[in-house]
């Protein structure tokens, strides 16, 4: 049997479909992100009979409903929804959203005489040799004698004939074809997602949480369009407050559900370090609710797929959309969201540059609403969620395939519990050598992206230390405002030595201070300018440093893990400091973990 089957379709039909609910548009409340101008041309492709390129439709599986009866699977639109959406607004006249979801309408002009189509503005509107809008003639609003006459009444040196001929063929553009390619529902995601990439022949990524919010947003039975919605709004929310003025002037009917009320909160307030994606809300909410971490089963879930027998029956959508509520509104409550928020600060991770991995810190917020959820004391699951994360970070857990490993991971803990499971990973992955060598190993990079780095400046900010040689400044400051790092072996004074940029780059020679600092000790070598500061000390001034005392500098030594070779350290002593300082930051982290 063919998987999937390819025709041509009349636009009228087509359109006629999305009336009728035939074929579900997904992306309806997403903005329309095509140009104006790109409608204009569509038209003019149809009108000259051009090809417009495939839509590509993924039907439903026939569900099983509780009387016994088959329903038969609607047609789920997953690519085309921009030329739907173009047809559907200079066709029929509907208002489409623009890029700040605001509703906006879309008019194409049409000229008979030069049969040229434009976007509708003043000095055509103020013309007699345009018709404003193709949308009353083709939609059938008016007929074809009235609108003849119209235009020759306000052009009547035009050729009669031409007009209407063109008019005509106007007119015509619903009765031209658009090619439709319908993928049979037994196709698994990535299959579809395949035929999708070569069809599309951009190598556009099609991802498997596409999939399930084309189909919760093709739902209405069970509220999965305003599930889409709140999904949407809640991550523009995140990143644009004013965006709630949009949602309160342009969709009045969502501003009456629990979903707005469940969101609302997020218009006022700031917090820069969680800034999910839909993928990430979806990936939180069904993980937490499901207890699986393939997206391709919570599309077959909401199909109302049978796993054992292999059959789709209604009680199974029903009962998968109803979990997915709960877990979106889960996402999306305030306290949870914030808690977790301040759970995740609280390791020292207070920055999104530190957080180099999302895939952990969506698995985190999902464990953290499992174990609050299973009753668990808001001590114990964050003692949990804090090992969890930070163990995520430090072994590099989900940076391989990263859905199967969290399906893995859930199933693990629901089975086992999540104290047995995380001493399994501890033992296996965080034992003697790992933190003796496999750290140090890991710190003996360039990239300040690198998962060991950014778990040694965590480190550093949850124990509030100060940067290098400063008395008050703390790290954390440095880095909330976005200070940079520096060198502790100046990086003019290791080129001029001729080390390559790898080399001076090393994280293990990265340290945070003050601008005014760093400026001042320029280009000397450790050993120059640790003598200035001890000299400075023993003078009461404050040049290089903020630092008046022996013992002050001895301790913030120590606490940027600076080995005990720094006074007197030139270029040939570099690459044995890395190694000691690599020693020193992996020593570090090891009683940062313990101690979470």
């Amino acid at each position: 049997m063919s998987k999937y089957s390819v025709h041509q379709q009349a636009v009228e039909i087509l359109l006629s479909w999305i009336k009728s609910g035939d074929i579900a548009i997904p992306e309806i409340q997403r903005p329309f992100v095509w140009k104006a101008s790109k409608v204009r041309d569509l038209m003019d492709s149809l009108y000259q009979g051009y090809p417009v390129g495939y839509i590509i439709t993924w039907r439903n599986p026939d569900v099983k409903l509780k009387n016994g009866q088959l329903s038969s699977g609607k047609k789920v639109l997953i690519d085309g929804q921009q030329r739907i959406t173009a047809l559907t607004a200079a066709i029929v006249g509907q208002n489409v959203l623009d890029k700040n979801y605001k509703e906006v309408n879309i008019r194409i002009a049409f000229n008979p005489l030069t049969e040229k189509f434009e976007v509708l503005n003043n000095a055509i509107e103020k013309s007699g040799e345009w018709i404003n809008s193709i949308n009353p003639i083709v939609n059938d609003e008016i007929s074809i004698s009235k609108a003849i006459r119209k235009y020759l009444a306000q052009n009547p040196l035009a050729d009669e004939e031409l007009v209407e001929e063109r008019i005509e063929k106007l007119k015509k553009i619903k009765n031209k074809q658009v090619g439709i390619i319908e993928l049979d529902h037994s196709l698994d995601i990535d299959t579809v997602t395949e035929i999708f990439i070569r069809i599309n022949q951009k190598g556009v990524v099609l991802s498997n949480a596409d999939f399930v919010m084309s189909k919760i947003a093709a739902n209405e039975k069970y509220q999965g369009n305003k599930m889409r919605k709140l999904i949407d709004y809640f991550c523009r929310l995140v990143v644009d407050k004013s965006f709630d003025k949009h949602i309160s002037s342009n969709d009045l009917s969502f501003i009456d559900q629990p979903y707005y009320k469940a969101i609302k909160w997020m218009s006022r307030e700031t917090d820069p370090l969680y800034i999910p994606s839909y993928t990430d809300v979806l990936r939180v909410s069904f993980t937490f609710q499901f207890g699986r971490g393939k997206f391709s089963d919570l599309v077959a879930l909401l199909s109302g797929r049978d796993f054992e027998k292999r059959t789709y029956e209604e009680d199974i959508a029903e009962n998968s959309y109803l979990k997915l509520k709960e877990g979106l509104l889960a996402f999306v409550k305030q306290s949870n969201y914030q808690r977790f928020i301040m759970l995740v600060e609280s390791t020292g991770l207070v920055s999104q540059k530190l957080i180099s991995s999302k895939s952990a810190l969506n698995f985190s917020y999902a464990l953290y609403l499992k174990l609050r959820d299973e009753g668990k004391a808001e001590t114990e699951s964050q003692y949990y969620v804090k090992k969890w994360l930070i163990m995520s970070l430090l072994t590099g857990r989900y940076s391989g395939s990263a859905e199967s490993i969290i399906d893995e991971d859930i199933k693990q803990i629901n089975d086992k519990g999540i104290a047995v499971y995380l001493q399994q990973i501890e033992q296996s992955q965080l034992g003697d050598a790992f933190w003796t060598y496999g750290l140090a190993s890991d710190l003996e990079t360039s990239s300040v992206n690198n998962n060991a780095y950014n778990v040694y400046l965590a480190a550093q900010c949850k124990a509030n230390a100060a940067a290098f040689l400063s008395k008050s400044m703390s790290i954390v400051s440095l880095i909330k405002q976005r200070g940079d790092v520096h060198h502790l072996f100046p990086k003019k004074y290791l080129t001029d030595k001729g080390y390559p940029r790898k080399m001076y780059n090393q994280v293990a020679n990265l340290v945070y201070t003050e601008q005014a600092t760093n400026i001042k000790i320029g280009k000397m070598p450790p050993r120059a300018y640790m003598q200035k500061v001890a000299s400075e000390i023993d003078n009461n001034t404050f040049n290089i440093s903020s630092i008046d005392t022996p013992e002050q500098l001895k301790d913030n030594l120590i606490t940027n893990d600076i080995p005990a070779m720094m006074g007197s350290a030139i270029d040939v002593d570099y690459e044995n400091f890395l190694v000691e300082r690599r020693k020193l930051m992996s020593k570090k982290i090891k009683s940062y973990y313990h101690d979470l």
